[in-house]
């Protein structure tokens, strides 16, 4: 074997000349197993916190737009109940003036010794104030819920504007009428008419409307303060409007008396205190208690065999100190038998715990005999509650 063979078998086993890599691996294998220390969280991506800023800014875009759909909800809302409140502030004037008129038909019908030419010559001047209301009525522009209510309120006021115009030409037409009875009836046929516009405007007008704003949620009073949906009564006494009440009518435009129907003449019947409903006594002294609200109402009867119209009530309430306390009424129509309730308010000035007197005075017909039923003493004492 040669020298060059030997150093070929010592070449083959010798050990190669490690490279670079596989020191890097031997460092990483023979690292030493002792304890590690706490790792360190992830950190976080930086693209994270513009993100949040964004959805940061999303809730509180979403949060502007609720408060803003709630601002817009509540300004609607409050919009639509003033529209509402202003409607009716308006409608209101109108009932008030209308009502107003048929007080002073009530009165002039029932108001003595007018001659037919000047009973019919005012009773057509309150036709033409009605119309006026008729026009003041057209030139409101109602919510748009409420056009056929107000439609309503037009049809009320023609009413009422056609049966005055019909009375003031029916008392023309009868003056030559000798059936007291026929001509009677010529004008109840008129005053039906407006008897009717009260019943179109509570049924029609005034029930419906009052649904309505439950609906719409509209409460409260209107823009004047009076109630949310205006009443308008023309005809204070129904009675006004029957054959009877008109027979007196003709009867006293021909100059006929009263005095062949007596006996005739009203009574007394009963006096009650309000809100309570008591009744007071002529010989038990009886105790009050004041409220704010307190009223007395007075029950009257027509007695007698014709009606009486224009009857004058007063309540006086007698105390020893600070004066007397005196308030007036009238009743406009009464018919035969029937009775009629008259109401007095407002007693800020009454003493307290002092006896004191309601006295009732209900002042006779013409003709009428018998008075002793006409009034009466009621003793009382107030007290606080």
């Amino acid at each position: 074997m040669t020298e060059r063979d030997v150093d070929i078998d010592f070449d083959f086993f010798e050990e190669e000349e490690p490279t670079q890599e596989s020191s890097r691996a031997e460092r990483v294998i023979r690292r030493p197993g002792g304890p590690r220390g706490p790792r360190r969280p992830p950190r976080a991506p930086q693209n994270l916190t513009p993100l949040l800023r964004l959805v940061g800014l999303v809730a509180f875009a979403i949060l502007i737009i609720v408060l803003l759909v709630f601002w817009i909800k509540s300004c609607q809302a409050s919009s639509k109940s003033s529209t509402y409140k202003s409607y009716m502030s308006k409608i209101s004037e109108v009932a008030s003036s209308s009502q107003q008129i048929g007080r002073q038909l009530g009165d002039t019908l029932l108001a003595p010794g007018l001659k037919r030419a000047e009973l019919q010559s005012k009773i057509a001047a309150l036709a033409r104030q009605e119309q006026l209301d008729v026009d003041r009525g057209r030139a409101i522009t109602p919510p748009g819920p409420l056009l056929t209510e107000h439609q309503a309120v037009i049809q009320a006021l023609q009413f009422r504007v056609s049966g005055l115009t019909g009375l003031s030409d029916a008392i023309g037409a009868t003056a030559s009428t000798k059936n007291t009875t026929k001509a009677a009836g010529a004008l109840a046929s008129q005053m039906q008419r407006a008897l009717a516009s009260d019943v179109v405007w509570d049924d029609s007008f005034k029930a419906p409307s009052e649904a309505e704003l439950r609906r719409q949620g509209v409460t409260g009073t209107n823009d004047a303060g009076g109630a949310l949906v205006p009443d308008s009564k023309f005809l204070q006494n129904p009675a006004l409007a029957t054959v009877s009440a008109m027979t007196t009518v003709v009867e006293r435009l021909k100059g006929a008396s009263s005095a062949q129907n007596c006996p005739c003449g009203t009574e007394l019947v009963s006096v009650k205190v309000l809100p309570s409903g008591k009744e007071l006594s002529t010989s038990t002294q009886t105790d009050i208690v004041v409220t704010a609200s307190m009223q007395f109402q007075v029950g009257v009867r027509n007695s007698g065999n014709s009606d009486v119209f224009s009857v004058p009530v007063k309540l006086t309430v007698e105390q020893s100190k600070g004066g007397n306390i005196v308030k007036t009424a009238k009743i406009g129509f009464l018919n035969p038998g029937d009775e009629t309730t008259v109401t007095f308010r407002n007693f800020p000035q009454v003493n307290f715990s002092t006896p004191a007197t309601i006295k009732i005075e209900v002042s006779p017909v013409p003709n009428e005999s018998k008075t002793d039923n006409n009034s009466a003493d009621y003793p009382v004492i107030f007290s606080v509650a």
